[in-house]
């Protein structure tokens, strides 16, 4: 079942200091050699003051052709959290190329039941999309626990890592609005324009791919909405394409401003032989769409995530290079909820 009406959003409870957060395989198997940046993530998890389990699945070495294992098991797995109360939040590991298999397998009713955050981003895009258009639920599209906390996050200056935490800290225990996102030099105004509207969006190739199966969002959820996005890999006539798709599905008409992530690894981008931006494929396809449009904003592959959580309400800025949560990502704590 998908809901129609626009959802009243589904917030998990705060989490306080001493909740559990599992790490978990919702998509990629853990590679030996990556053992070392786990370990590193639960180190930064644990200085947020929470208690961190790895769930069965992640064990380094186990895998099921690209995934960690079948898609059944996965899903297993994950709803065995979902129905767990000690479970305070759920965190991938990794992302990877295996929620497909599985989203009809997910307990719905058990996320209706008891919210809780499912944190990550690359194929965990769809869990966010899905589950919102599916229960309402508030979506976590953050980093992932390997090559995001225990990667990037200790590739950065000491006052970014601090700057991260204690950002991440508040995504999932303030129960006020956070405020402005911290920029840097590096966003851009492509096209100027202020707006505000829920935040919906994730890798683009997993957003065309949501709106494929029978848990896409329903075309009315983008009036007004910020949509943001990031690519990696593939050409940048992919991106061409797939912005294209998501003109012909009529979302480009409805929503108010565009967040776009920095590009990893996208051959054709802005190469000698006289290849496009990411801001003139971007524009090109927008065409006369007058709504603001913030580039090269710190979400996705090319390193630390700054939180995007989709459903909360924003203000886009695209002059100003601002762009602020105006809604809290999770509800205060009572002691009569479930899981409390």
């Amino acid at each position: 079942m998908i809901l129609t009406a626009l959802p009243e959003l589904l917030r998990p409870r705060a989490l306080r200091p001493g909740d559990l957060v599992v790490v978990a395989s919702l998509s990629g198997p853990l590679h030996a050699v990556y053992e070392p940046d786990l370990e590193q993530a639960v180190v930064v998890l644990e200085r947020m003051g929470f208690r961190v389990r790895r769930a069965p699945l992640l064990e380094v070495g186990r895998h099921r052709w690209w995934s960690a294992a079948r898609p059944a098991e996965i899903a297993e797995e994950l709803n065995a959290l979902l129905r767990d109360p000690e479970v305070r939040a759920i965190i991938a590991h990794d992302g990877g190329q295996t929620v497909l298999g599985y989203l009809d397998l997910i307990d719905v009713e058990a996320i209706v039941a008891d919210p809780k955050p499912i944190l990550g981003y690359s194929d965990i895009s769809l869990l966010h999309l899905v589950l919102y258009a599916r229960t309402g639920l508030v979506g976590f599209h953050t980093d992932v626990a390997t090559p995001g906390l225990g990667g990037h996050w200790q590739r950065v200056s000491a006052a970014r890592g601090v700057e991260l935490e204690k950002l991440y800290s508040t995504l999932l225990t303030g129960t006020e609005p956070i405020g402005a996102l911290p920029a840097t030099p590096s966003w851009e105004c492509w096209r100027a324009g202020r707006t505000e509207g829920r935040l919906i969006g994730g890798v683009i190739n997993r957003i065309v791919l949501a709106q494929a199966t029978p848990y896409a969002l329903p075309l009315e959820w983008f009036d007004g909405a910020v949509l943001f996005w990031e690519e990696i890999g593939g050409q940048a006539a992919y991106v061409w394409s797939y912005l294209q798709v998501l003109r012909h599905a009529g979302i480009l008409d409805r929503i108010s401003g565009m967040v776009v992530g920095i590009p990893e690894a996208i051959d054709g981008l802005d190469s000698p032989d006289g290849s496009p931006t990411l801001r003139e494929i971007v524009l090109d396809v927008l065409g006369d769409r007058d709504i603001p449009v913030l580039g090269n904003v710190e979400f996705g592959h090319a390193g630390p995530n700054l939180p995007m959580p989709v459903g909360i309400r924003v203000a886009l800025d695209a002059q100003q290079r601002t762009l602020s949560l105006l809604e809290p990502a999770v509800r205060p704590f009572t002691v009569t909820g479930p899981g409390g």
